[in-house]
């Protein structure tokens, strides 16, 4: 055991380097140019952040992919639909998402913080109502990462659930052949939408940059898992703790015409304990489901390319949105127009 201990310190030594040589010698010259270092924040946690987003591409590159090769869930001759959802990937984790993260959600971290009468580095939230976690920050941690995956849980579930959102989310289901890349196959305007309420969720419990940062990567890294092309369940106890790749795959399910409601299962993100407790969950341990989607509308989505595929998702939202069949639950296809359509009046379903 203490011949691991100088190993990790040399580990954390050399990621502070370069978590300084990043701020110093990129984050805060780049923030000075583009007029933006009052809303960056601290600039050693968007370097921080940076480092983070590119082991996030090594891990998914490096490790899912060629598990992807060696333990394949389907074989495809090609993998030509997997292309787009690789570029999505790079852009959602390398440009928007620290964009996003830290020119629009760090000042409202700010406001709310003075908001509740505290300085910038005053404790907040969980740390503010309970002080004990102050004394215990892998507790306090833990606990975040538990209310963070309960409230993507219940957001995904209105994903579904709303025909305005399954407009957006429905881009995500529409890969065929989904792989470790399909995780950021997403309409921007769902991005944004969804690291709102993820994000709001982190500021009410009082999580700052840097471990939000660590939260995201850890559940990106699980979601990405969980998308891969590979034959993996995670047997009878660890499949009703977590997600495995089989586990999700059934949520991404192309329609069953005997049961079409079937692929209404399997929400969670990292943890399958919510879907257990709340009677979504599904297995099929033995049995690979082809992925998709019915509506023709939404698999039109596989003809086009990254940013043809952001403006016909857009119109998607915008029919649906301004109409009151968009505000009204249910399972939707989209027919002419883009217009809802419940899955009951549908010939083809979702």
């Amino acid at each position: 055991m203490t011949l691991d201990i100088p190993l990790i310190s040399a580990v954390a030594q050399a990621w502070q380097a370069g978590v300084t040589a990043i701020s110093t010698g990129l984050v805060q010259p780049a923030g000075a140019a583009l007029g933006l270092t009052e809303r960056l924040g601290n600039p050693a946690d968007v370097a921080e952040a940076l480092m983070i987003s590119v082991l996030h591409l090594v891990l998914i590159g490096g490790v899912l992919r060629p598990l992807e090769s060696w333990w394949p869930a389907e074989r495809w001759n090609d993998r030509h639909h997997t292309r787009v959802d690789r570029l999505n990937t790079i852009l959602m984790i390398m440009g928007l998402f620290p964009l996003f993260s830290f020119v629009v959600l760090t000042p409202l971290a700010q406001l709310f913080s003075e908001g509740a009468g505290a300085g910038a580095d005053a404790p907040s939230g969980l740390k503010l109502w309970v002080p004990w976690f102050n004394d215990h920050p892998w507790l306090l941690f833990g606990l975040y990462y538990v209310l963070y995956d309960l409230a993507y849980y219940l957001m995904h579930r209105t994903q579904h659930l709303i025909p305005w959102w399954w407009a957006l989310h429905s881009m995500h289901h529409s890969q065929r052949q989904m792989s470790c890349w399909t995780n950021d196959r997403t309409s921007y305007i769902d991005g944004v939408l969804q690291s709102f309420v993820l994000a709001g969720v982190g500021l009410v419990m009082g999580v700052d940059a840097a471990e939000f940062a660590w939260m995201t990567l850890l559940s990106e890294l699980m979601q990405n898992l969980s998308h891969a092309n590979v034959r993996w369940d995670f047997g009878t106890l660890g499949g009703r703790l977590f997600v495995s790749p089989l586990f999700h795959r059934l949520h991404h399910m192309k329609r069953d015409p005997e049961n079409p409601a079937l692929h209404n299962c399997n929400y969670g993100q990292v943890f399958s304990v919510w879907d257990v407790l709340l009677g979504t969950a599904r297995y099929e341990p033995d049995r690979v489901r082809e992925t998709g989607v019915s509506d023709p509308v939404v698999d039109a989505d596989n003809d086009l390319g990254l940013v043809g595929q952001q403006l016909y998702v857009a119109r998607r939202f915008w029919s649906a949105v301004r109409r009151r069949a968009g505000w009204k639950p249910g399972d939707v296809s989209f027919g002419p127009g883009y217009v809802p359509v419940p899955d009951t009046d549908a010939p083809h379903g979702r």
